[in-house]
């Protein structure tokens, strides 16, 4: 299970700290005309939202892999959670596809439990 969940882990990490990057370093208006959302977001909260992204992502990995706190890895999972159904609701709002922030939500689910020990051995 372990494997299992690193490997989860290391693509969760890699999609957020790629779209949290894209958000942190893309002008607000090259922003707005790829993401629908961005529109009606003041800059700095989608560059606030970018730095939760990416500071999730070193969340999933870092504490775990280097057993320093290694329970912020969790609740790193579960702050992505709720951004991811933050995510999901946008989509529906704005009636576009929600299956990519739906997906990032269940693995962000699968980390926060397994690495809370419901399956058992973490």
């Amino acid at each position: 299970m372990n494997t299992a969940l690193w490997i989860v882990q290391g693509l969760l990490a890699f999609a957020m700290f790629g779209a949290g990057t894209f958000k942190l370093t893309t002008p607000h208006a090259k922003l707005s005309e790829k993401m629908k959302w961005a529109v009606t977001w003041p800059p700095m909260r989608v560059k606030l939202l970018g730095l939760a992204e990416v500071l999730g992502a070193v969340g999933l990995v870092v504490p775990w892999a280097t057993g320093i706190v290694p329970i912020l890895t969790p609740i790193a999972a579960c702050c992505l959670l709720v951004l991811m159904l933050g995510a999901v609701k946008t989509h529906v709002d704005l009636e576009e596809p929600l299956v990519a922030p739906a997906v990032l939500a269940a693995l962000s689910l699968l980390i926060a439990l397994g690495r809370f020990g419901v399956f058992g051995a973490s």
